[in-house]
Formats: C-alpha cells, sequence, structure tokens
C-alpha cells in the first residue's frame, strides 16, 4: 500500500520569496532527523525521502499485437517501488508495474517488470530557457512519464494505414498519441491508450502519456479538493497533478483546473498532410505556445506554494489540455530524460 505522508504541525503560508534551489529533503538533513522550514517541523516522510511501496495489482486489458490475434489479459503483477535521497540527489529504485487498475488498454506488448533506477537532483534551480527532453519525469510508481511518440505521418498520409507509422517511420509529422478535448471527436489516431492514458512499448514497459487517472485517488484519497503530488521531474522539481490554487501564492485561495497554455496553429505548417484528413492537433507541430493563454508556462509549469512545499516552488502539472504532460524542463534535466 502507499505509504501515507504526515505532518508534525500545519504550515502557514508565506509569501513566495524563497530561492527555488529549495531542496526537497530538507536542505541536506541526515534521512534519520527533522529538519525546520519557516518554523513547522517535518518529518522524514514530509521530505519526501526514504519511502517505499509494494504489493500485488490486477491487470487486465488486451495484448493487441501489430500481427497477429488479440487476446484477452487478465494477470497479476507484483509492484515496487522505493525513493530515497543521499545529498543532492534523489533516487528511484522500482519495476515500473502500476500499483492501480489497468483497464481498457489494447497494448501491443504484454506488460511486465522493468529495472527501474534513475535520479535526479533535490536542489534545482529554475532557469528562464526551457530545456526539451523526451522523459519529463517519474511518477512516484515508478512509472515513467512518456508525452510523446515515435510515431509519424508523411506529407502525403491520409490516413493512419496510409502514410503513417505508429512505430516510427520517416515521416516528418510527429503523431500525437492522445486528444486535446477541442478535438476530441475529430481523433483518428489509436495508439492503445487505457484509462490512464498509458499503454506499454515493446519491451513490456508501461508509461503515462496523460493523466494518470487511477494512480492520482490511489496517492491522495482527497484528490478532488487538494492538490496531489504525483511525480518528479528530470529537473528534480515536483509534478503535480491537474489542480492548483487559484492564487499561486496562496493555498488558502480556492483549487481549480489548471490549463496549459497551448494552442492549435491557425495556419497548418508547410507541407502537412491534408487538415481534412487529420483536423489540426492531431501532430506536435500543429500546436503553439501563447503566453498567458492558460494558468502555466511553456513547460506546464508555475512558481507558487504546494502543499509540500509552503513557502513556495517552481512545479509541474500534468493537465487536461495539450501538452498534458510537459515537454520540457526549466532545470538542469537528469541524462537520462534524452
Amino acid at each position: 500500500m502507499w505509504r501515507q505522508w504526515t505532518k508534525t504541525s500545519a504550515p502557514s503560508v508565506l509569501s513566495l520569496g524563497v530561492a527555488l534551489a529549495l531542496s526537497a529533503c530538507g536542505g541536506g538533513s541526515t534521512d534519520s532527523t527533522s529538519s525546520t522550514i519557516t518554523g513547522t517541523t517535518y518529518t522524514t516522510a514530509d521530505k519526501l525521502c526514504n519511502f517505499s511501496g509494494s504489493g500485488n495489482q490486477n491487470l487486465v486489458y488486451n495484448n493487441a499485437p501489430n500481427s497477429g490475434t488479440s487476446s484477452p489479459v487478465n494477470e497479476t503483477l507484483p509492484f515496487n517501488y522505493s525513493w530515497t535521497c543521499s545529498g543532492s540527489t534523489r533516487t528511484v529504485s522500482g519495476n515500473g508495474v502500476p500499483n492501480h487498475e489497468v483497464t481498457g488498454g489494447n497494448f501491443a506488448t504484454k506488460l511486465s517488470a522493468q529495472t527501474i533506477s534513475v535520479s535526479m537532483s533535490t536542489s534545482p534551480i529554475a532557469s528562464t530557457t526551457s530545456t526539451s527532453v523526451k522523459l519529463p519525469g517519474y511518477a512516484l510508481n515508478s512509472v515513467k512519464m512518456d508525452p510523446g511518440t515515435a510515431g509519424t505521418c508523411t506529407n502525403s498520409a491520409t490516413s493512419d494505414a496510409s502514410g503513417c507509422n505508429y512505430a516510427g517511420g520517416t515521416g516528418t509529422w510527429r503523431m500525437e498519441a492522445k486528444a486535446d478535448p477541442s478535438i476530441e471527436s475529430n481523433w483518428k489516431f489509436d495508439f492503445g491508450t487505457d484509462v490512464n492514458n498509458a499503454h506499454v512499448q515493446p519491451g513490456g514497459q508501461y508509461h503515462y502519456h496523460g493523466m494518470p487517472t487511477n494512480l492520482i485517488p490511489a496517492l491522495n484519497s482527497a484528490s478532488a479538493s487538494s492538490m496531489t503530488l504525483v511525480g518528479w521531474a528530470a529537473d528534480g522539481f515536483p509534478i503535480y497533478a491537474n489542480y492548483g490554487y487559484t492564487t499561486a501564492t496562496s493555498a488558502s485561495s480556492a483549487l481549480k483546473e489548471m490549463k496549459g497554455s497551448y494552442r492549435v496553429k491557425t495556419t497548418p505548417d508547410s507541407g502537412r498532410p491534408s487538415t481534412t484528413s487529420f483536423a489540426m492537433g492531431h501532430f506536435q507541430q500543429d500546436w503553439e505556445y501563447v503566453s498567458g493563454l492558460g494558468d502555466l508556462d511553456e513547460c506546464n509549469g508555475r512558481t507558487g506554494v504546494t502543499p509540500e512545499f509552503p513557502n513556495g516552488i517552481y512545479h509541474y502539472y500534468i493537465t487536461k489540455t495539450y501538452p498534458f504532460i510537459q515537454r520540457c524542463v526549466k532545470g538542469s534535466a537528469a541524462s537520462w530524460a534524452n
């Protein structure tokens, strides 16, 4: 079962005026002691280090190979994950098997246990510039976040079966795995994702392309009325589910659903397949960032207070709108992110 985090006292919410290098491990204190931040004592668990989970999870989906017969899968696999901090490094180890229900997926490969061991900084510093990454982070259950796809379409593509290759190909146009609500009714690509907006890679690794639906309540039973930390980014900043405070600097302000600041371009890029065949939004190149359009910056992040960081920190959100999971980071990314 997931280990719950409890504070020894309720933190006071202060105005945002601390360095973004605030460490999630209590500024480098040892794991066996408590640390004090702005008058509030935090336990080891609250420092978000040294916690783990293990158990067995029933998984129900279809194994639908690209060639061959689709067959239903209903099996139970063990899951495990463990997070530790040492100095300036946070490390997750686990087997990448989700600790929540998997339903509705059509996976080309059966889901299987992996060997996960990746590290990121405990003292990230946000920059004014961003760095594109392939793997923006890992969820708390050791499942990776991988919002992009290898799928491409050629300039002359007319359907996902004519001119497009889900596994790669030589096309210029990067296929998106899921639809933004604005174009959902016109969506044509089917990457076999399940209710958690996830599917399985050829090696059997389960990964999220968008909102990890069943993970959120597993982490926070009050997820509808409070922020939920769901993972850590490649640069070490925290990643939250879609709800944040209306006023970024005030934990007493109402929660609201965060919106990304991307929109589909009004004019397709030169050489793009016909919009009659693929409505705008099907390809990564169809989207553009517009500062101030939504709540978040180009990396789906903002600076503000969170339950775990009452003094404020730069942090990311997984949103129901594009880009779903961020495609870039504001700090220095770990080497595994690319």
